[in-house]
């Protein structure tokens, strides 16, 4: 699996661009198209996305020059004939203007988008509808400055790659091909150059923890707008490495906080919801209200997670409440996507943190925080099971804000 793209915001407590929701992400929209709506204009009620996801993720192909060691999709060297066509896309896309404005925003994904001969055009038929698109490429041969100047054009706002070590031989190690740190370093360069802001992914697993210091020196040299702490779900290729423990989860949940007053980039956890707790209880006791601590970046994000405010669609079009939790709701093929996203039992169960199961079902932190449904399923086989991840023993307290 390549870079996925994580427009959600982070824990920044300044409004920091590329957080993911208007004033948070950079210029609401693309400079290029004024009519794209902007990442994050979907808002949720009561921090409840039920009228439509702010995210749609599209896993355009399995295709990818890369055999990376964590790939939730378990790329391939050629693209599979199951895929969604151009014309299949086209009406993917119709689709999604259903939920009506503001709409989603498209993150194209993979394996690699860029081996998808009609990316362009899938970009370009994005734009003329006034849905945003982010793009989350292989850093491989294809990804050059010329493609990405192109696509740029055609309306993409932002880009991903991952960095998953500080040297080349961490990050190769993982990336399972020689050169690719190089590779991402100058896409990086490349895309600065022609105006794509950048989101850089690092998976934390436990072989990877001790290296995130040495990774985030490196991130100050590359002008990047969003580091993003992509905490391993064992799906996939990633069922062969460990993720860290609760313990280490809070540890580095605390140190990536801390760093967000000094950083010219903006911080965020992907599948670590519980983050949103150790930042809400630092933001508490430097005195910040209940209202402050919701226009921050992280207050922003309250209350997305797996099919809330997050949908995604596999190659063949089987859509899942996200790229980590393998739920199969139904096919974009035969199916609507609107009425998936809105009416299946199994989205509406991920939206109600009342039932969840265990800790995160006594929460006072449910709805802000609600736990990874995606790890909870990967462990337990139960996507409303506790998230193993965190630690955190609920007090019996009123819930957050004094949110029923």
């Amino acid at each position: 699996m390549t870079a996925t793209i994580d427009n959600t915001p982070g824990g920044q407590p300044a409004g920091h661009p590329g957080g993911g929701h208007p004033g948070a992400h950079p210029g609401g929209g693309h400079p290029g198209h004024p009519g794209i709506t902007g990442v994050g204009a979907v808002r949720a009620e009561g921090f409840v996305y039920d009228r439509a996801p702010m995210l749609v993720y599209w896993e355009t192909t399995l295709a990818c020059g890369l055999a990376c060691r964590h790939c939730r999709a378990t790329a391939q060297p050629e693209r599979n004939p199951l895929e969604l066509t151009t014309e299949e896309g086209y009406r993917l896309l119709d689709e999604i203007t259903k939920f009506g404005r503001p709409y989603p925003h498209l993150v194209l994904t993979g394996g690699d988008p860029l081996n998808r001969p009609d990316l362009h055009d899938l970009v370009c038929a994005a734009t003329e509808r006034g849905i945003g698109a982010s793009l989350a490429p292989a850093a491989t041969d294809l990804l050059t400055r010329e493609v990405m100047a192109s696509l740029h054009e055609a309306g993409v706002q932002n880009i991903s790659l991952s960095i998953d070590g500080s040297d080349a031989a961490r990050h190769d190690g993982f990336r399972m091909v020689p050169g690719t740190f190089e590779k991402t370093l100058q896409a990086a360069k490349w895309a600065r150059e022609v105006g794509l802001p950048i989101q850089v992914n690092t998976l934390v697993t436990d072989e990877t923890l001790a290296d995130l210091p040495a990774i985030y020196e490196l991130m100050l040299t590359m002008d990047i707008m969003r580091w993003s702490l992509f905490m391993l779900i064992t799906t996939g290729r990633g069922s062969s490495l460990h993720e860290v423990s609760p313990a280490d989860s809070e540890r580095l949940n605390a140190w990536a906080f801390s760093l967000v007053k000094r950083s010219p980039f903006q911080i965020k956890t992907t599948e670590a919801t519980h983050y949103r707790r150790l930042a809400i209880k630092t933001m508490q006791a430097a005195g910040m209200s209940a209202d402050e601590i919701l226009r921050t970046s992280v207050g922003r994000g309250f209350g997305i997670r797996d099919g809330n405010g997050i949908v995604f669609i596999n190659h063949d079009g089987t859509v899942n409440p996200s790229g980590f939790l393998p739920i199969p709701l139904g096919n974009v093929r035969t199916s609507s996507i609107v009425e998936l996203y809105r009416d299946h039992e199994v989205m509406l169960a991920l939206r109600n943190p009342e039932g969840f199961k265990g800790r995160c079902g006594m929460c006072e932190y449910g709805r802000v925080c609600g736990g990874s449904r995606a790890r909870a399923y990967a462990r337990t086989g139960d996507p409303l099971e506790a998230d193993p991840l965190c630690p955190y023993v609920p007090t019996g307290n009123a819930p957050a804000y004094g949110l029923a």
